[in-house]
């Protein structure tokens, strides 16, 4: 028995037209052509896509469930995804909902290096839930970007990324932003004892993205932001390989306009190739996820999945002091909350408010 991709869209369709629909994304996703025009007999065996399911959610949404063969994707993130949902994703009726992969495939990509357990490890949060903030905004030189991280880390924040717009600009090319973030918290660390890591935004093509890898290295940053859907699956599944010590958190831009149920795309896909930390949009913030949405998510990241390390879930988007405990609540302990924009707001009281949330965090009484 060859192994198989069992893979869920969800299909607006009338109700007469659903099973053609189904036969019609399960030919598209495997062979591409008119089965009656393939005369090899394995191919339609074994790599012809088929339909093993079609149930009705509500009146014209049906969930279509689909075997392709797991063999079309090779051991490349990339063509993974082609062959769940490449030609399909055209078809703005389909949404790819999810799929169950086998273990092998599974374990091939291998997941984390270092997941929640790595995270905690490196800032010694024992088992709470971590911190981060964010550098913003956008256009700032590097200077004022370090300052603006020497005020986090005195308020004693554990994580501080780059907002997933600064990358190489004129105004903040990443060489010198890398040496004088982790410069100046090292600073902060030679006198507190407490090391905040600074998470900077790699970004551009795969010769760019192994530079800034060795620059951040050469600063002594141990952590990167990386944007899957920008930099692309496969180059990021390699660069995981090739830097085996860097921890990576994904970022969930352009992630919308793939019409891939979120739970998939960060919780299996992105943390399959490797992501150690996932951001995504928590409900109540500025973008329309759903409070069970944002559940799905963290759960799935946080699964036992044939043995792959928990990624930690990045709840974001507009978060605020005051939603701390309803976030930790609803989430739990293994969970990195980051607040940015909400932390600036205080101005000359950074630090301040930066202490506040960091003591929120510790002082949570989970129910």
């Amino acid at each position: 028995m060859h192994p198989v991709l069992h893979v869920v869209y969800r299909v607006r369709s009338d109700a007469g037209a659903i099973a053609d629909r189904a036969r019609a994304i399960a030919v598209e996703q495997s062979v591409e052509m008119p089965v009656s025009a393939i005369a090899d007999a394995r191919v339609l065996a074994d790599i012809v896509g088929r339909v093993e399911g079609i149930a009705e959610l509500e009146p014209g949404l049906f969930e279509v469930r689909i075997a392709l063969a797991a063999e079309t994707a090779g051991d490349d993130p990339g063509q993974l995804l082609n062959m769940l949902f490449g030609n399909s994703s055209l078809h703005d009726d389909v949404v790819l909902h999810d799929v169950e992969l086998p273990p092998e495939l599974v374990t091939t990509f291998a997941g984390p290096r270092h997941g929640l357990d790595g995270l905690r490890r490196r800032v010694g949060a024992g088992r709470r839930a971590l911190t981060c903030s964010a550098l913003k905004p956008q256009g700032l030189p590097v200077g004022e970007l370090a300052a603006l991280a020497v005020r986090f880390a005195r308020g004693g924040v554990d994580y501080i990324k780059d907002d997933h717009g600064i990358a190489d600009q004129g105004y903040s090319r990443f060489a010198a932003r890398a040496h004088a973030v982790a410069a100046a918290l090292q600073r902060i660390a030679d006198r507190t004892g407490r090391m905040t890591r600074y998470v900077p935004s790699v970004s551009g093509d795969l010769d760019d993205l192994r530079r800034q890898l060795a620059m951040a290295t050469d600063a002594g940053i141990d952590a990167v932001l990386i944007a899957p859907m920008i930099a692309g699956l496969s180059n990021v599944w390699r660069l995981v390989r090739e830097n085996p010590d860097i921890v990576f958190i994904a970022h969930p831009t352009m992630a919308g306009a793939a019409r891939i149920a979120p739970h998939l795309l960060f919780g299996k896909i992105f943390r399959m190739i490797g992501a150690d930390g996932l951001v995504f949009p928590n409900h109540g913030g500025r973008f329309g996820y759903s409070p069970e949405r944002c559940r799905r998510i963290a759960r799935t990241a946080l699964a036992d999945w044939h043995g792959l390390r928990q990624s930690v879930p990045v709840p974001a988007g507009g978060m605020t002091r005051d939603r701390v405990a309803e976030m930790l609540d609803f989430y739990g302990a293994d969970v990195m909350l980051l607040i940015g924009g909400a932390l600036l707001s205080a101005g000359d009281g950074l630090v301040e408010a930066t202490a506040a949330f960091v003591a929120d965090v510790k002082g949570h009484t989970y129910g």
